[in-house]
């Protein structure tokens, strides 16, 4: 088996919907009742945890928290002006600063510690105290950009992470890989001038944020083909995002030669997500699992970290998650997906298939 971490802290299940959660006042030790309304509720999180003790690969897992990141690492993604404001309406119960980005009273502090769960893992990772790691962070933050938060996304997790690791020396060259259903513009963002940093985003097409992933956005300047976009049309499935990986995702990482691979591991390509309308199944995330980490070991020392991101199936987060760690881990403990004949059935036919298949070719002529 490997030496697999897995990060995480009850703290970021209490990250609440602030403003949106009004039943009831939450903060300090009251534990929030609800997502108050958010489809970002802690309970996708949470349950896989419960899931992971339950079948006991919990406990072959190198568990444990991490510190919260701290200001002088956030000043490295984000604005002092940004953190202070954030900080001041948090202290004071609570507020919004973005878009679709509620918190309450804390909410400053929990995002710091998601953030620092995220820095962890791949410190411990680049350090050789670990194989590879998965942070369950929330709240999530591949959305964020540096001054203004969206999509459920506070702070810019992956990022804090890759710039603190940078800054202690642990490593210059760094591959995103984000999976997750909607494009991560606030990772493109920060990075898109960074040709130490290639990131990369499969992701439904126009789904969130309406106005970023395309596939012409490739990097500015020197980092000039650092950034590869990959909108899938809605209806893609298991065979399709297993096509996307091997015929585009593994051949840029290749081309890359990271020292390290991070993946922005979002379930909300599940089949049964309330926000997308993709067809992947929890087999599906474990076999990309696998790809990643065959790449890692040609490339990198099979340095693989895991970052939780989005999925709101409170049903089927738990199973993708649970597949992901199984592959990760090397564990022979599984969890069969309950839903896995029924999303054999909903797969997309051969003409569909046939259809995506072409459209992954253009989009391989088109990179490559």
């Amino acid at each position: 088996m490997n030496r697999t971490g897995f990060f995480w802290d009850e703290s970021c299940f209490w990250h609440s919907g602030g403003n949106y959660a009004l039943t009831f006042p939450v903060g300090g030790l009251v534990q929030p009742l609800a997502a108050g309304g958010l489809p970002e509720s802690p309970e996708t999180k949470r349950r896989l945890k419960n899931l992971l003790e339950v079948t006991g690969l919990f406990s072959e897992l190198h568990t444990q928290s991490a510190d919260p990141t701290t200001k002088d690492e956030l000043a490295l993604v984000h604005p002092v002006s940004f953190l202070d404001k954030f900080k001041a309406t948090s202290d004071a119960g609570g507020g919004e600063l973005g878009l679709r980005t509620p918190f309450g009273r804390g909410g400053y502090e929990i995002a710091a510690l998601s953030a620092g769960l995220a820095r962890g893992a791949l410190f411990a990772v680049l350090e050789g105290r670990l194989d590879n790691a998965y942070a369950l962070s929330r709240p999530p933050g591949h959305h964020c950009l540096p001054d203004w938060p969206n999509g459920f996304c506070l702070l810019a997790n992956i990022a804090i992470a890759i710039r603190s690791a940078r800054a202690a020396g642990l490593a210059r060259r760094f591959a995103v890989v984000d999976w997750d259903v909607h494009h991560g513009n606030g990772t493109e963002h920060i990075f898109i001038d960074d040709p130490d940093v290639l990131t990369i985003s499969i992701h439904q097409e126009k789904n969130y944020p309406l106005d970023t992933g395309d596939a012409d956005v490739t990097g500015e300047g020197a980092a000039k083909g650092a950034n590869m976009n990959i909108p899938l049309p809605p209806g893609g499935g298991h065979a399709t995002y297993l096509e996307a990986m091997e015929r585009l995702v593994l051949p840029k990482l290749r081309a890359f030669q990271p020292e390290v691979i991070v993946v922005a591991c979002g379930y909300d390509a599940s089949a049964f997500d309330p926000l997308a309308r993709m067809l992947c199944t929890a087999d599906t995330f474990r076999q990309m699992t696998r790809q990643v980490m065959e790449a890692a070991d040609d490339l990198c020392g099979g340095r693989v970290v895991m970052v939780h991101e989005g999925g709101y199936s409170e049903a089927h987060v738990p199973f993708c998650g649970h597949a992901v760690l199984e592959q990760l881990s090397g564990s022979a403990i599984t969890a069969p997906d309950p839903l896995a004949e029924t999303l054999e059935i909903r797969q997309p036919n051969a003409k569909m298939q046939a259809f995506l298949s072409d459209y992954i070719g253009e989009l391989e002529d088109f990179f490559f």
